[in-house]
């Protein structure tokens, strides 16, 4: 076995060490989130109550994984993104919903990503310590706090690690003669990156600025480490990216069709002139918080009205910029890469041609943060990292601006806690901001706090009242406090403002239910099948509604899709065996019982509705025995204790059945029915 070189060995040491400092500081800051919940924002929507993956990895959540956000509309989807969808399932089939391991596992992916941009940048330029400082900079930054400790942003670690990975792979590739299999495995990775989120659709051009600086595979620029690669003639660095840019290409246009389908890119209220506005002053504004990374939210609400001067100023900065980056590329070609990384990686979420509303977000600069950090490390001039004074003063430098990154990371991370913490924290750094509003109502009817969950919907739909979602919640929150008419009109108007909200059509069809206004809360329960067909829960509702219409074969209907899409549904079984047994099929209703306590043994009205077939169906001691099964759970159940003795009376066993009407009226004194079984038994004896 050939001994390496102490030269080599050196290097490899320090590669170790820098890596395991790497992964030790990430999870030294990032360790806290393991006490941390889900949120009301994604978490719930993707991950807790998306019911494709609950049951973890199986087959039918490979293939949801797989097929959604291309052939079919599931509110569970914003875009096409299976690999996250996949590792959320895996999550869960190794968790459960048990928070603390998925966030974890973000945390470790983060880890490895900054270890793999460590490796890279190490094999383009041998600059191990300025490598180490940009690696840094990216696993401890405040900015990145977001994308880490939310666990529906796994799709920005996610795609982070195989952005890296893909940078690894094509270097391997451009160093030496072409091999077919090391291309294919840089179109590989790409693609697995484009599966966990279409915003790494730019690495293409990311490829073509590393071509240019450091790989220097151009005319224009060296390599930086003499001899590991050779100029080549533009169209053939053109030429290879064409299948990248192809898988780049389809993405966009299935993420862009798939986000208009849904409603994500559908703000009017926001204007084609603001969101250019907003633009510009998002990519200056990025900057400043790399720079000063404190006042960061999870949401920062787009301004009605921007500054003309604010975004003149930031607009003649960005050109002055990237104007004398151009004109000194050939003393310093590392400022090209970086600048155009940071400006060409946030073209896709800048707010111009997506986006939800709002102003910018710190996940958006989890990638494009890199080309800023590289153009300031490679901008400390070589003799600093030569002369030993200037060589501690740099690293003094460096170390302490690691220490705030930390040490900020870490205040930043205990905002992530919980819903209530993170949405307080977003209204005490911003203003006007009506989705953290929202997202606290929500968080605080949860808790109980209706009357200030109530103010928090009031407020939002007051500073936001072009939000579908805003006032949907207002509506749900008026309807449980009791005030069914006002929901009501809250809900119209979220259906005025988003016709295709599945959400709001169910919730507008339970407000009428509750009111007895059975024809339209039909028609509404329709409207939300039509929109979202794959909601066992609108089906189930539907059910009821036509069951109480006399409707029961449409009824029935409705009930067994609901359960082909959700089998293991308790009430839905109930509701079916209920329908059954007002069509006179009552074996079938015992059937559908059965299974109802099969899935939830301690469900007392199965065990009710199971007792009343059987009488029906002359089984009296099997009755009786549901019926006691059904009181040892919830003793109070009047109905339980007047049915159980009727049919103690069926059954000659008339003592017994006086004990339970008499327990009946103690329960339910104006109880009529039990009342007069009372007297006449007593008549009788």
């Amino acid at each position: 076995m050939t001994e390496l070189p102490s030269h080599r060995r050196h290097q490899v040491v320090r590669q170790v060490f820098i890596s395991l400092a790497l992964v030790i500081a990430t999870v030294g800051v990032y360790l806290t989130v393991r006490h941390h919940g889900f949120l009301n924002l994604d978490d719930d929507r993707f991950v807790t109550d998306n019911p494709s993956i609950r049951g973890g990895l199986t087959w039918p959540s490979v293939h949801w994984a797989l097929t959604a956000g291309l052939t079919h509309h599931d509110s569970n989807v914003d875009y096409w993104r299976p690999l996250s969808f996949l590792s959320h399932a895996l999550d869960i089939e190794l968790f459960g919903l048990r928070p603390a391991g998925h966030h974890l596992i973000n945390v470790g992916i983060h880890a490895a990503a900054a270890v793999a941009l460590f490796l890279v940048l190490q094999s383009m330029t041998n600059a191990p310590w300025r490598c180490a400082f940009v690696a840094a900079i990216f696993a401890l930054h405040p900015l990145h706090v977001e994308s880490v400790a939310w666990v529906a942003e796994r799709k920005d670690v996610l795609s982070g690690l195989l952005f890296m990975l893909t940078l690894g792979a094509y270097i391997r590739y451009v160093r030496g003669t072409f091999s077919l299999p090391r291309y294919l495995t840089v179109v590989l990775v790409f693609a697995l990156a484009l599966m966990c989120k279409s915003m790494v659709a730019t690495l293409p051009f990311v490829l073509l600025l590393l071509d240019y600086w450091p790989l220097g595979r151009t005319r224009w620029a060296s390599p930086v480490v003499a001899g590991t690669t050779v100029a080549v003639p533009p169209s053939r660095l053109l030429k290879e990216k064409v299948p990248l840019f192809a898988l780049a290409a389809a993405s966009s246009v299935v993420t862009s069709w798939r986000l208009h389908e849904t409603g994500g890119m559908d703000f009017p209220w926001v204007s084609p002139g603001i969101r250019i506005a907003n633009a510009v002053l998002s990519y200056a504004g990025y900057i400043g918080k790399l720079v000063w990374p404190t006042g960061l939210a999870v949401w920062y609400p787009l301004p009605p009205e921007l500054s003309a001067a604010a975004v003149t100023v930031a607009g003649l900065g960005l050109v002055g910029v990237t104007g004398a980056v151009i004109w000194g590329a050939r003393r310093r070609p590392w400022l090209v890469t970086g600048w155009l990384w940071y400006l060409g990686m946030l073209v896709p979420v800048i707010g111009v041609f997506q986006g939800s509303g709002e102003a910018m977000a710190d996940r958006f600069t989890y990638l494009p943060s890199i080309g800023l950090t590289l153009m300031l490390c490679w901008s400390v001039p070589a003799r600093a990292m030569e002369r030993r004074s200037l060589k501690m003063i740099t690293g003094v430098a460096a170390g302490a601006a690691l220490l705030a990154c930390a040490a900020l990371s870490r205040i930043q991370v205990r905002y992530w806690k919980d819903s209530v913490t993170l949405f307080r924290h977003a209204l005490d750094v911003t203003r006007d901001n009506w989705l953290a509003h929202n997202n606290l109502g929500i968080a605080l009817f949860a808790l109980g706090a209706l009357q200030e969950g109530l103010r928090q919907f009031e407020t939002a739909v007051q500073l936001q009242p072009h939000s579908a979602t805003a006032h949907f919640n207002l509506a749900d929150a008026l309807g449980r406090s009791g005030k069914s008419e006002e929901a009501i009109q809250e809900n119209q108007q979220a259906l005025r403002l988003r016709p295709d909200y599945p959400e709001a059509r169910y919730n507008l069809a339970e407000l009428l239910t509750a009111l007895g206004r059975n024809q339209e809360a039909i028609a509404q329960y329709g409207e939300a099948l039509r929109l979202d067909p794959d909601r066992a829960q609108t089906h189930c509702k539907l059910g009821n509604a036509l069951a109480r219409t006399g409707r029961l074969e449409d009824a029935i209907a409705h009930y067994e899709r609901a359960l082909q899409i959700e089998p293991d549904n308790a009430e839905t079984h109930l509701n079916l065996g209920g329908a059954l047994a007002r069509l006179g099929k009552p074996e079938e209703a015992i059937q559908q019982y059965q299974e109802a306590l099969r899935i939830r043994p301690d469900y007392v009205a199965a065990h009710n509705n199971l007792a009343n077939a059987l009488g029906r169906a002359g089984k009296l001691d099997e009755a009786i025995r549901q019926y006691e099964q059904a009181l040892r759970i919830d003793p109070g159940l009047v109905e339980a204790h007047y049915n159980l003795g009727v049919t103690l009376e069926k059954a000659g066993r008339v003592p017994e059945a006086i004990q339970h009407y008499e327990q009946a009226l103690r329960i339910k004194p104006d109880f009529t029915a039990a009342r007069n079984a009372l007297a006449r038994l007593r008549a009788g004896q």
